[in-house]
């Protein structure tokens, strides 16, 4: 598949501009053309087209969260869909959600479905838009609105639980390592001063920490530029596919966070397929949306594999089991819902296990990690006193 620039016009002559997935340009002009569209152009799209385009696909959750449930209202109320797109779409509070509900709007008042129109702007969660094409199928849109909305606010009150609880540490941690660059950069070299006109005799401590006092306080800016420039370098590494499927490897061996992160990747997972399989749609359809709504590479190619497993007949515990990433609860809990029915049922257990797990366990090691950095600056702390004051102890004996 590849992405084309596609320029057409409606049956009220309104000119539309939109990027569009297809096989090929002529299969994209047939496709439209029978909708009764009249084609200007199609043209593959630019490269630097889809970096920008990348670099903006962006979605605020939060307030996206707000659009479904006022969208959900206004359908309930017994208005029709595009009645609730028009009022939506000049009422949005977030500036960047607008133009793709306009969008979305436009295209419905073309005849395209629902779906289709969030499919069609790229910016969309997958499991979003196969959501609202299972409610189109079954004629229950609203429901299934309701079930993506409960899931998208337990998604986010587990992301926010993990950023609060991690927002103290990481506070933390930079003051320490503020506080080291001071002492390292300005009061060290205070003292080198002092020592340097009393030609005093000094400890093997105090010259080593005076030598890298007076290196860092030289070269405290190129540092600093390194730092930046291996930031960014790591960032730019850091969106291969490759390279994020070597960090999740990484972030699976880490002592303690690598089974929480774990832990929480499945439990996400399990959300998702809990979700859409209450919407009705098919196993294998699910396990396509999940593989692609994860953010791990890692754990998205495992659930893909597991899903052509699916596909051929295995069921999906032990599909999952095969792959090795997957807990051998959650494969135990969910072959029991595989035997008894009730797997989105058990799915959404299996959820809410984990999420609970992962708190838990995140509360626990970060009553570790705390004391751990006070007494590594203590220490440091120590270390530097030690070294600049024991000189003047010296110099004070001999003056006696």
């Amino acid at each position: 598949m590849a992405d084309f620039v596609l320029k057409y016009a409606d049956g009220r002559g309104q000119i539309h501009q939109q990027v569009t997935a297809a096989g090929s340009e002529k299969e994209l002009r047939e496709k439209f053309s029978q909708q009764g569209f009249l084609i200007y152009s199609i043209k593959p799209r630019p490269v630097a087209l889809r970096g920008l385009v990348g670099k903006r696909k962006g979605l605020n959750l939060e307030k996206f969260l707000i659009f479904n449930q006022q969208f959900v209202t206004l359908i309930r109320a017994g208005l029709p869909i595009l009645k609730s797109l028009d009022l939506l779409a000049e009422r949005l509070t977030d500036a960047k959600l607008g133009p793709y509900v306009k969008a979305v709007r436009d295209e419905v008042r073309n005849g395209t479905l629902l779906s289709e129109a969030f499919r069609q702007q790229g910016i969309f969660p997958k499991i979003y838009v196969t959501s609202v094409m299972a409610g189109e199928k079954s004629g229950s849109l609203t429901e299934v609105l309701d079930r993506y909305i409960t899931y998208q606010k337990l998604s986010l009150a587990v992301k926010k639980k993990v950023l609060v609880s991690l927002m103290y540490p990481c506070v933390l941690i930079v003051l320490v390592i503020l506080l080291m660059v001071f002492l390292v950069t300005y009061v060290v070299p205070t003292f080198a001063t002092l020592y340097a006109s009393m030609n005093a005799q000094l400890p093997t401590m105090t010259v080593v920490l005076i030598a890298v006092g007076t290196t860092a306080r030289t070269y405290i800016l190129l540092f600093a530029a390194a730092l930046v420039g291996l930031i960014f370098l790591f960032r730019w590494w850091a969106k291969k596919d490759s390279a994020r499927e070597k960090i999740d490897r990484v972030k699976m061996k880490m002592p303690i966070f690598g089974e929480i992160w774990l832990k929480y990747q499945v439990a996400q997972m399990a959300r998702i397929l809990s979700t859409l399989l209450t919407g009705g749609i098919p196993l294998v359809q699910a396990m396509e949306t999940a593989a692609e709504s994860l953010g791990t590479p890692l754990l998205e190619r495992a659930v893909a594999i597991a899903g052509k497993s699916v596909r051929e007949g295995q069921p999906l515990s032990g599909s999952l089991r095969s792959s090795g990433l997957v807990p051998p609860l959650a494969v135990d809990m969910i072959e029991v819902g595989e035997s008894t029915g009730a797997l989105p049922t058990m799915l959404s257990s299996v959820a809410e296990f984990f999420e609970e797990d992962v708190n838990t366990r995140m509360q626990a090691a970060l009553s570790l990690i705390e004391p751990a950095i006070m007494i590594v600056m203590g220490g440091f702390v120590a270390f530097v006193l030690i070294s600049l004051y024991l000189p003047i102890f010296s110099l004070a004996d001999s003056i006696r």
